[in-house]
């Protein structure tokens, strides 16, 4: 569905959040928006990801709650950015990068559109995949993702001759603050192809 199609419901502050537990920080909140990004277990070396996560820590040792706007930029430059950068220069085996597997995954992104959630703009990169969602109501995204996850690992897997893991567990998740921003993310996802 075009994102202009979409009715759109961002952050409230003024409305309860929950947060669900991960390394990740995962924040919940109804009817909103949402831009998520999962990738493939492969999809990045083990001395990078850990090197990320202690200096993450670190970081948010230093600068506790709340942050101030610039704290804020800095997180973004340090952690999120560098990481989606990592992700676009096609670590791993890039499994995704297939034409029959990144059909798959585009059908298996599309299939409860309009049921379960609304899907705004996507992409399936060689190893991980962007996409802005809206969980209708009664589903919750944390279950839409591992249904996306659990779903197509059985079948790519079995497309590639192989088993074990092939999603990365946890996922990176962001309540889209407003229409500024999900300007910037949709940019993001229509230009991410041509990171590859």
């Amino acid at each position: 569905m075009p994102v202009d199609d979409m009715e759109c419901f961002f952050f409230d502050p003024a409305e309860s959040t929950g947060h669900l537990s991960g390394n990740l920080p995962h924040w919940r909140q109804d009817g909103v928006l949402y831009f998520v990004t999962f990738r493939l277990a492969d999809s990045l070396p083990q001395d990078k990801l850990a090197q990320w996560v202690e200096e993450r820590s670190r970081w948010l040792k230093r600068n506790p709650e709340p942050h101030t706007a610039e704290q804020k930029r800095e997180y973004a430059v340090l952690f999120p950015r560098r990481f989606h950068r990592w992700l676009d220069a096609g670590y791993g085996a890039c499994v995704l990068d297939r034409p029959v597997i990144t059909a798959f995954m585009s059908s298996v992104l599309r299939h409860f559109d309009g049921k379960r959630y609304e899907l705004g703009e996507y992409v399936v990169m060689p190893n991980h995949i962007h996409a802005v969602l809206s969980p209708l109501h009664g589903f919750e995204l944390s279950k839409i993702l591992q249904m996306w996850k659990s779903y197509s690992a059985r079948n790519i897997n079995a497309l590639l001759g192989r088993s074990g893991t092939l999603w990365q567990k946890e996922s990176f998740d962001h309540i889209v603050r407003g229409p500024a921003q999900l300007d910037r993310i949709n940019n993001y996802i229509r230009n991410n192809p041509t990171r590859k």
